[in-house]
């Protein structure tokens, strides 16, 4: 017992009145792993109360971002005592070097906020597909600080949360799984309005990621200058990748149009040219 008392007591380091013994630093291995093994327990306790709650996906792992955040707090505020900081004299004797880190860390620390945020608030979740300055992501998880998205490309994204706080974000799943989308053709006049309308929507029918074929609906939109204009509307659950789907759906529009003899027509130009006199004056 003597002995590991020694062991305790030995000092590491000594500087100034200060001394860092074992005890001390065994303690701070201790409130690692004990937070780290709190985390786990949590996290087992809140994705398998999962299915039996309410929440979707997105939702439990919002929450579970919050829970360890704030138990890491917890964990170094009895760190940092442990090793003999007072946590409240730190902060108020380093009060004006926050105040010029936070200056210059004004960046960070707005994205930290907008980060908070978006956890609390939950208007954004996993696995959501965004529309941000023209490119379309699909979240993959909501850090503290940045936020990691994948793009149609398959390129991870790392997004700064203020970015997506302060922007004009338009989220395609927020409301519904299920997004609609549109397809525009034109048609040479004298084609057949209601067969055009007829194989659109038969077109659309044939694709098997088309959602709920009773909306899918062909218009008639505009008389252009070379063509009839129509649009195919119709809902997707595939709204990543939606531009696969729309050129599969292209594709059998154009088979059906070539079967029935409707053609799809380029712009034209008629040009009209006006002869006249050519006077010549002659000077002597």
């Amino acid at each position: 017992m003597e002995i590991l008392n020694n062991i305790l007591e030995f000092e590491i380091f000594t500087l100034g009145d200060y001394t860092l013994k074992v005890s001390k630093l065994i303690t701070v291995l201790l409130i690692i792993v004990i937070t780290k093994i709190v985390l786990w327990l949590i996290k087992k306790a809140v994705f398998r109360g999962y299915k039996f709650s309410s929440l979707d996906t997105g939702s439990i792992y919002a929450l579970y971002q919050i829970i360890m955040y704030v138990v890491w707090v917890i964990a170094i505020g009895f760190i940092l005592e442990t090793i003999g900081i007072k946590v409240t004299l730190l902060l108020a004797g380093s009060a004006a070097l926050l105040v010029g880190i936070g200056l210059g860390l004004q960046q960070t620390f707005n994205d930290v906020i907008s980060g908070i945020i978006l956890l609390s608030e939950r208007s954004i979740k996993i696995d959501d597909v965004l529309e941000i300055d023209g490119d379309v992501v699909k979240i993959q998880s909501i850090g503290l600080r940045t936020s990691k998205a994948l793009n149609r490309d398959d390129i991870s994204i790392i997004i700064p949360n203020s970015l997506i706080t302060t922007s004009k974000v338009i989220n395609w799943s927020h409301q519904s799984n299920n997004t609609r989308f549109r397809i525009d053709v034109g048609v040479a006049y004298g084609s057949d309005v209601d067969l055009v309308i007829r194989i659109l929507e038969e077109s659309a029918f044939e694709h098997p990621d088309i959602f709920n074929m009773e909306s899918v609906e062909g218009r008639l939109v505009n008389f252009g200058n070379s063509s009839m204009d129509f649009q195919l509307l119709f809902f997707s659950k595939n709204s990543f990748r939606i531009g696969k789907v729309k050129s599969d759906i292209r594709r059998i529009i154009n088979k059906k149009f070539a079967e029935n003899h409707i053609t799809i027509p380029f712009p034209q130009m008629d040009l009209h040219v006006k002869s006249g006199a050519v006077k010549v004056n002659k000077s002597k």
